[in-house]
């Protein structure tokens, strides 16, 4: 597993690459933004881990150019930043996930494993549909009506989990715990938030809507116009 990690702490970002490569994975450091935007666009990595606050260029500049190029690399925000505002400024650049300083190095390398496994060919049923809905596990690639919808990998996660159980109405608590292989957070609007970027890529300009809110249980798959 190739990772890369964009962290101007120089004791922290040794800390985490250590313990990363006790886990068997490979870890590339960049200091500052500029040059880790730079790596982030020029390799291929499995995933990257991007504090906010970075010398020269921010984590979240980097992430929208990393967007704007189409990257699909899954990425995790490491950061001190963890209100409620700062985190849904992250997901809707783009994360994947994020994770707020201090934290503990297990968690983080659970959360590593999730978002590779996630970005990760699937064998079983590796093309979904739905009306005219098209979801492919193996090449990541998503569809309405011949139209490519480009996805975040937590968005892909969510689409997937819908496709898999079209007509079932499905809590918070199963998408997070489900589809982001985490505990659902009481009183989050997390998951909320990231159904209704989803809606506005998979509904937004079609005449039958596909993503329902059910009031008080959930989310549910199903034609409507």
């Amino acid at each position: 597993m190739n990772i890369l990690l964009v962290e101007d702490d120089p004791r922290l970002s040794a800390l985490i690459r250590r313990g990363l490569e006790e886990e068997q994975m490979t870890v590339t450091v960049a200091y500052d933004g500029r040059y880790g935007q730079q790596l982030a666009l020029s390799q291929a990595y499995d995933l990257i881990i991007l504090d906010v606050i970075l010398p020269y260029q921010s984590g979240l500049e980097v992430l929208a150019a990393l967007r704007a190029q189409d990257a699909q690399v899954p990425v995790l925000l490491l950061t001190a930043l963890g209100t409620t505002t700062d985190k849904l400024l992250g997901f809707g650049g783009g994360a994947d996930d994020y994770l707020v300083k201090p934290f503990d190095f297990a968690e983080l390398v659970a959360r590593v494993r999730a978002l590779t496994r996630r970005g990760s060919p699937q064998a079983k049923g590796t093309r979904l549909a739905f009306a005219d809905l098209t979801l492919d596990v193996e090449t990541r690639g998503v569809t309405r009506a011949g139209q490519s919808i480009r996805l975040t990998t937590r968005e892909f996660a969510l689409l997937e989990m819908l496709l898999r159980h079209p007509g079932r109405v499905l809590t918070r608590s199963e998408i997070a715990e489900r589809a982001w292989e985490e505990a659902f957070e009481a009183g989050s609007n997390v998951i909320d938030v990231y159904v209704n970027y989803l809606r506005k890529k998979i509904d937004h300009g079609f005449p039958t809507k596909l993503i329902h809110t059910v009031v008080g249980a959930g989310y549910v798959l199903r034609q409507e116009d």
